[in-house]
């Protein structure tokens, strides 16, 4: 594929994590934004200031408040916005790229039906299977002494998920002249599954990541927000970048067909009769 066309993928990979994440947005600020407000609603009645048990007179009124430097209309809104936009253009770019690789080396997919493989293949290494073992939580309601040991976790496990299905897309394609496209498939789909449940049950599990008197239905409706939204940007990146990157590639593809169809007539014409 030549670096023009490329560029060309990469640019549209971006415009089209630009729509992708305005989507996703939009359904983060419906379905998730809510869940936020009432886990954050619930931690301020549970660390409640000290007046409001007696003690006001031994608390100044502007002792122990902070300054709030984003409000959280700004945060559920702007910072929302800006945070979902930033991501979805950066992993578009990412994936257009391995878009770009995998065209032509997967079978003979046209362009919409490997980038909604692309899109479905990150989707699951990237989010889904981490979300598996760490699953998201509301901010303010997990312990802040180990945010950084959960954080880490996290992408630990996003790094092993796109290791190990790299190495699974490797291994597919060696043993498909062995075993046929279809049961190399199959093979190497096994061995990741495999590979990560191993992982699941060995890595540390995050028993302090939400406090206990959590709600729990509110937990669970957060967490299902968070993978809606996650389903709705790759989802949406998969049909918007498909249907740019045909666009793009139809017209080379027609060329080369046009190229081939021409240098076969000019063979045909050059034999003697």
């Amino acid at each position: 594929m030549q670096s023009s066309t490329v560029r060309t993928l990469l640019v549209r990979g971006m415009i089209a994590g630009v729509v992708a994440g305005l989507l996703a947005f939009a359904l983060a600020y419906v379905v998730g934004e809510p869940s936020i407000d009432s886990s954050i609603a619930l931690e301020e009645s549970a660390s409640a200031p000290a007046h409001e048990h007696g003690d006001a007179a031994a608390v100044p009124a502007d002792e122990g408040e902070e300054e709030e430097l984003v409000t959280r209309p700004v945060q559920s809104t702007f910072g929302l916005a800006t945070g979902v936009l930033v991501y979805g253009v950066a992993l578009g770019g990412i994936a257009s790229l391995a878009f770009a690789v995998c065209l032509g080396r997967v079978g003979r997919l046209r362009p919409r039906a490997t980038a909604a493989l692309v899109a479905g293949a990150a989707f699951t290494t990237v989010y889904l299977v981490p979300f598996l073992k760490y699953p998201a939580t509301p901010p303010a309601v997990g312990n802040p002494d180990t945010i950084g040991k959960r954080t880490t976790l996290f992408f630990l496990m996003i790094v092993l998920s796109v290791l190990v299905a790299v190495i699974a897309v490797i291994a597919g394609r060696r043993l498909a002249p062995t075993l046929g496209n279809w049961n190399a498939t199959v093979a190497a789909g096994g061995g990741y599954v495999l590979v990560m449940a191993v992982a699941c049950l060995l890595l540390p599990a995050n028993t302090d990541a939400v406090k206990e008197t959590f709600p729990a239905a509110l937990l669970w409706e957060f967490r299902l927000a968070s993978l809606g939204v996650q389903a709705l940007l790759w989802t949406a990146f998969g049909l918007i970048f498909g249907a740019l990157a045909e666009r793009v590639l139809r017209p080379a593809a027609a060329a080369t067909a046009a190229a081939a169809s021409e240098a076969v007539t000019a063979r045909s014409a050059a034999r003697p009769s």
